[in-house]
C-alpha cells in the first residue's frame, strides 16, 4: 500500500520509509522487502483498500479493527462471524469512534538521547506528549504531526523502533474488568489479529487486578 500511494523510492516517501523501518526492528529479511516493494510496484499488483471496522466485544468493550483488504465484502462478512462466535456483534461506522482519538505513536531507546534533548525537539516537530518507560520512550502525536515528528526523529539520526497510528481511548471511556471477565474479549481479539486482513486491533478494556 505505502509503495502503490508514494512510489518504490523511499527518499521521497515517509510512508515506505516507515515501513521498511518497521519490517527491519521484526528482523525482516532484506531480500523480503525487496520484493514486497517489486509486488507493489508492478502493473499487476492488487489493489487493497484501508478500512476500520467497530463493534463491541462481551461486557461493552468497544474494538476497532483497522484492516487492508483486496475484498470488502469478504472482510466484513469475516469480521461479523468472528465477532459473533465470541459473543460481541459488528456494528456500523461511527458506532463507537467517538470513544477513540486517532494519534500517532513512535517508540525509540532511551540510549538515543536525553529527556530533555528530545522534549525540546518533540516539541518543535508537533508532538503532544513524550513517556518515559523502562528502557524507551513513547512520543504521542496528532495524525497531521506524523510526518514532521517522523522527519524530525530522522534528521537527528534517531533510530524509531516503532512507529504507527493508533487508536487510543479517550479518558474515562474504559471498560474495567477483571481478570476472568476479560478472558472472553482477549479471545475475540486474538482471533481478530491472525485474521489476514486485519491491520491492528484498538480497545477500551482496562484489567482490574
Amino acid at each position: 500500500m505505502a509503495v502503490r500511494q508514494g512510489g518504490a523510492a523511499s527518499e521521497g516517501n515517509p510512508r515506505l520509509r516507515l515501513a521498511l523501518q518497521n519490517a527491519k526492528n521484526a528482523n525482516l529479511p532484506k531480500d523480503n522487502m525487496e520484493r514486497a516493494i517489486q509486488r507493489g510496484n508492478s502493473k499487476d499488483a492488487i489493489t487493497c483498500t484501508e478500512v476500520t471496522y467497530e463493534g463491541y466485544a462481551v461486557h461493552g468493550v468497544a474494538i476497532m479493527v483497522e484492516c487492508m483488504t483486496d475484498n470488502l465484502n469478504r472482510t466484513v462478512a469475516a469480521l461479523r462471524t468472528i465477532f459473533a462466535k465470541h459473543g460481541g456483534s459488528l456494528g456500523k461506522s461511527g458506532s463507537i469512534a467517538f470513544l477513540f482519538d486517532r494519534k500517532g505513536a513512535f517508540t525509540i531507546r532511551k540510549t538515543a538521547v536525553t529527556e530533555e534533548a528530545l522534549t525540546v525537539e518533540m516539541i518543535e516537530a508537533g508532538a503532544e506528549a513524550i513517556h518515559s518507560a523502562s528502557d524507551h520512550f513513547c512520543i504521542t502525536c496528532s495524525p497531521e504531526a506524523f510526518g514532521k515528528v517522523q522527519q524530525r526523529l530522522e534528521r537527528l539520526q534517531i533510530v524509531i523502533e516503532d512507529a504507527k497510528l493508533q487508536h487510543l481511548a479517550k479518558p474515562l471511556t474504559s471498560v474495567i474488568l477483571h481478570q476472568q471477565a476479560e478472558e472472553k474479549v482477549i479471545e475475540l481479539i486474538d482471533t481478530l489479529e491472525i485474521y489476514e486482513d486485519v491491520q491492528r486491533v484498538s480497545h477500551n478494556m482496562v484489567t482490574r487486578m
